[in-house]
């Protein structure tokens, strides 16, 4: 069972503008996955459609076989905290919250007892290499120590994919490149890993590549 899968979808908005045409995309257990374009090329679209953030105007969704065009909000919001983990270009860490408790925000609303949830986000956070940052506050952190955290916590629900909004664009180059190695080996692990992007040199890092232009997905590359 695949993923994710979008079969014939398609977004159009108030006034006519179609962000997003007739896109087919299936995302295997194990993929990593690069989805590169430039800006405007409907990009952000595909993220919040793949993301369940947002609706397609026609066509499917499915996430691990769940038709998602079937489910309510709520149902949606449920599905999402489960099986999808997010990773954005900026951290967005609580400030006065220690790298633990900013893992642990990320299993607020996935049910999770609070009984589990520290030793859940202690261990996300080791697999990510902080083992030795479990209580510095963000401004303790550096760049790329605060996108670990990130990572971490799109981890810490262990979900069927992580999706990463250009997640190396607010880094330096040789932190973005510890970043993307840090991707490399948790996909190893097992994890499905999709990254949106506009640079073509982090999309050569990922074994698939899917270009996206004009709200077309036109390419796709299998090495």
């Amino acid at each position: 069972m695949s993923v994710l899968e979008l079969s014939r979808v398609s977004k159009t908005y108030d006034g006519g503008i179609t962000a997003l045409r007739d896109a087919n995309l299936t995302i295997a257990p194990g993929d990593d996955l690069a989805i590169v374009g430039p800006s405007g090329s409907g990009k952000s679209t595909l993220l919040n459609l793949m993301g369940t953030l947002d609706r397609p105007t026609s066509g499917t969704i499915e996430i691990s076989g769940t038709d998602t065009s079937q489910l309510s909000d709520a149902e949606l919001s449920r599905l999402r905290s489960r099986w999808i983990g997010f990773v954005f270009q900026q951290s967005h860490l609580a400030e006065r919250l220690d790298a633990v408790d900013n893992v642990t925000a990320g299993l607020l609303y996935a049910g999770v007892p609070r009984s589990q949830r520290r030793d859940r986000a202690v261990a996300a956070l080791d697999r990510v290499g902080l083992g030795h940052r479990h209580d510095h506050l963000p401004h303790q952190l550096s760049g790329g120590e605060r996108q670990r955290v990130g990572i971490a916590r799109a981890l810490v629900n262990a979900p069927a994919m992580v999706l990463a909004d250009e997640p190396t664009g607010a880094l330096d180059q040789a932190t973005g490149r510890s970043v993307l190695a840090l991707f490399r080996e948790l996909n190893a692990q097992g994890t499905t890993i999709a990254v949106i992007t506009h640079d073509s040199s982090v999309a050569a890092a990922f074994s698939r590549r899917v270009k996206i232009r004009d709200g077309l997905l036109t390419e796709e590359v299998v090495r």
